[in-house]
Order: C-alpha cells, then structure tokens, then sequence
C-alpha cells in the first residue's frame, strides 16, 4: 500500500527530504518503495557505500554492518555522533539505539572519558610494551565492580577473551568438553564458532541439538569437543550433567541472551547452570561482553546474583573505545599468573584501553545512575507497548531498561528455537525501516536489540514515541 505523509513534528526533516519522491510517484500512479524513500534520505551514504565496496569487502569493516545483515539496501554512513545522537552523510540526526552494537553506553565521545584518553596519550604514548601504574589502576576498578572477577588482564575483543576463556577452563580442568547453548554468540573463533541462528532441520530436536558450525572454514572435527543445548530448558541441562559432567570442562553462557534479541533467563535458570558446575568440577563462564555494566555497575552476575568462575567484558568496559577483558577467580587466572597459561597480545592493556577503562569505571560509579536509566528505558518500553496495543500489532517488549528487544510475536520467546518459531522478522523489518526514516536508528534484526545508553534522555524517549505513533498504525494497515 501506499505510505502516508507524515505530519509529527518528529517526522518533519522525513517529510522535507521525501515529499517530492512520494507526490511525483503518486501523480503517476505507483506506490514508493522503501528502497526509493531511503535513497532520496540518504543519497552520500548512497555514494559512499559504491566507493567503498570497491575497496573494502563488503562496504563496511565488519560483516555485522553489511548489507548480508540487513542493512539494505545499504548501510547508511555516518558523520558524527554526540550524546544519544548520531549524524550520517547526508546531515539527518538520529536518536541512536545501535550504540555501536553496545559499546557507547556513555553515548558517543563522552567529554570525561574522551579527555582521559587525550591525556593518557599525551603524558604516557600510546603502547609502551611493559606495564605501567595506569594499568593497575584500570584493573583494580574492574575487580572492585565485577563481583566474579578477583583478577583481571586485558585484551582488545571479545572474541579474543572468550577464545581465552574457553581454552584456560580447558588447561585448568584438564577437559575438553565444552557446553554451549543454541542462540548465543561468543565470537568468531573456532572453538565458539557454532549454533549461532541455526536451522531446526539441521540442528536436530530441541532436546538434544546438534553442534552446527556457525559458518564455512570452521572444522567440523570440533563437533566432537562440544555440547550444545538449549536455553531456558533446565531438563535437558541436568540430564546432560548426570551423563557427562565429569568430561566438561565449561559451560559458556550469556547471562542474558543479547544475540538473539532479548531473552532472560528463567528464574532460577543461572543458579541451576552454577550448582550443576560446581558440583561436576566444571567451570562457569558467563560471557557478558554485552550485559557487562549494562543493568548495574557490577554487570549480570551483580544484576542475577549468581557469580561464574571466569567472566569476559568488552563493548561497555571502555565507554565507547576498544578494549576487552578476561577475568575470574585468583584460583584460576592464578594460571596466567603463574605462566603456565600464556595470555599474550602486543596491545594487550594499551594506553589508550586502559584510560578508557578507569574513566569509564569512575563514571558508572555516580550513585543513581543506573536507577534513573533504567526509568528512562523502561518508559520507552511501556510506551512502544501501548502504542503497538492501541494499533493492534501485536508486540512483546522484553528487557531490563537499558536494553529490550521489540518482539513482533504474541508468544513468550524463551530461547531461540521459540525466535525462530514465533518472531515476525518481516514485520520488525518494516519497523525498523519506518523508524529509521522518522529519525530513530537501532539494528534492522528482530535478533538484535535497542540499546539505551546512560545518557539517553525523556526528549529522546519522546521523540521516539511519536515516530512510533505514526510507524505502528502502518504496520496494521500493511497488515490488514
């Protein structure tokens, strides 16, 4: 069907920049597509991504911000960002639930932490190849926040630490046998690279999964080192332990599932993952390189009150710069310690990193912080509740506040069989794209999320429930 003109005060620069397209289109009779309304919003993102496929594969320097991941018909690029918004090519400013995919949880260039790092550089380089007294003092506030972690080294992605993780849960049991569940994402390595978003046909019953590489080039001689479950299901978890816990090594788990949308965990789910462990000589690694210091200072395991053997940060740890983190127990990194485990890196705890970390650490630290940003994100949510109500779409918004996904299902998503089974993919991708051409960025993928930084504001809560007044009443006309 034909889009309507917009009228909200939200939708004006929309309505400037399309009003010629969709009038000259509908004089000759045809419906504008999305793909027409996007180029003429964006047409520099437009000729910035011809350049760049001619030298960058893909267009973009990750595969996650590529067309093959719905950015389409291609991504739009990006001049600036300040705060909660962020600027692209052409001009147009968006209130931004991307946040980088998580990492600008200060909102983009946070004058604290930016002036801490200009410093950094100045007083100290960049890389200096030995330790130095910044470093100490980065870790030391990471350990004092983290109630998992009693020592901590730093690295420079999350799917460096997770590699990390799972291979010093390896050395130090003397196992090899990791547990892993459908839906989650714990990087590109090898060794995690697998039952990502996989197909129920491949995969097997829901009861016992089999391991499904993640993509081509990882060797499927690894199927043999893995357990792959599905989460949220405490039966097929405990019959797994009885037969075969005193082979695991690890369990690896996202306290909260960010890579497919947002999924909590049952209650009682985490602490079953921490007793059936500990009881079988295993280790629990919770890989919180999204849910770290998302909900509360002391991330998941502070938020759930269940703490794992080993922990990996990344995205929030630095407040918008580079840098990640493995960390845990003095028992375990006591491996590292003690260099029978080798955890090296040439930009392991630079300069750069490590300011980031200390200013960052200082700033989740304002008492009510978190408090008041979860009251801001949990009123956007009730209020993208209402309006997909009041236009009968049906909708599930489920998170913590600072991050929730908008499920197009009228069904409770546990795990990711259930995402696959239930979600409207279609359907969310229709949201994302009346959204974004209304001023309001977040990821095209029902299986991702809408991150709400610590400095998103009730304007932007505002601004973003009146493009959502005009976008859910298309969506049941589409619909209907």
């Amino acid at each position: 069907m034909e889009e309507p003109l917009v009228t909200s005060p939200a939708a004006a620069r929309y309505r400037d920049l399309h009003i010629l397209i969709i009038q000259s289109r509908r004089r000759h009779g045809g419906p504008v597509s999305f793909d027409e309304r996007y180029a003429a919003h964006t047409p520099k993102s437009g000729e910035l991504f011809a350049r760049a496929g001619r030298v960058i594969p893909g267009g973009a320097g990750s595969s996650a911000r590529t067309v093959k991941f719905g950015w389409k018909p291609y991504p739009p690029f990006i001049a600036s960002g300040t705060g909660s918004r962020i600027t692209d090519a052409d001009g147009n400013e968006y209130v931004d639930y991307l946040l980088g995919l998580g990492p600008m949880i200060l909102g983009h260039r946070h004058p604290v932490v930016t002036a801490a790092v200009t410093k950094a550089i100045s007083d100290f380089g960049t890389c200096p190849g030995l330790p130095y007294e910044l470093e100490i003092e980065a870790a030391a506030k990471v350990v004092e926040a983290v109630p998992g972690i009693e020592m901590v080294r730093f690295s420079n992605s999350g799917s460096e630490v997770v590699g990390s993780a799972v291979r010093l849960a390896r050395a130090y049991t003397g196992r090899r046998l990791i547990i892993r569940f459908e839906g989650h994402y714990h990087g590109w390595q090898d060794t995690v690279y697998w039952s990502n978003h996989v197909d129920p046909a491949e995969a097997g019953p829901a009861d016992a999964p089999r391991p499904v590489a993640a993509g081509p080039g990882v060797p499927l001689e690894l199927t043999d080192t893995l357990i792959v479950l599905t989460w949220n299901d405490p039966d097929s978890f405990r019959r797994v332990m009885a037969e075969r816990g005193h082979d695991v090594a690890a369990v690896i788990t996202e306290a909260a599932v960010f890579n497919t949308g947002c999924i909590l965990p049952e209650p009682g789910y985490l602490e079953l993952l921490r007793e059936e462990t500990s009881k079988a000589g295993a280790l629990l690694i919770f890989d919180e390189v999204i849910t770290g210091f998302r909900f509360c200072r002391g991330g998941a395991q502070e938020w759930f009150g269940v703490t794992p053997d080993l922990t990996t940060l990344a995205k929030g740890l630095g407040g918008g710069f580079p840098v990640a983190a493995i960390g845990g127990s003095k028992d375990v990194m006591g491996m590292i310690a003690e260099g029978r485990y080798s955890h090296s890196g040439t930009y392991n705890a630079n300069v750069v990193a490590c300011a980031a970390v200390s200013a960052t650490m200082d700033l989740l630290a304002e008492p009510g912080l978190y408090e008041r940003q979860r009251k801001v994100g949990d009123r956007l949510a009730e209020g993208l509740r209402k309006l997909a109500a009041d236009a009968g779409v049906p909708v599930r918004v489920d998170g913590l506040g600072t991050v929730f996904q908008v499920w197009f299902s009228d069904h409770p998503i546990k795990n990711w069989r259930d995402a696959e089974r239930y979600a409207n993919v279609d359907r969310f991708t229709r949201w994302y794209q009346e959204m974004f051409l209304r001023g309001v960025l977040f990821h095209p993928s029902q299986y991702e999320n809408l991150f709400v930084s610590l400095v998103h504001t009730d304007a932007d809560v505002d601004r973003t429930l009146e493009a959502a007044a005009e976008v859910f009443p298309v969506l049941a006309a589409e619909a209907g």
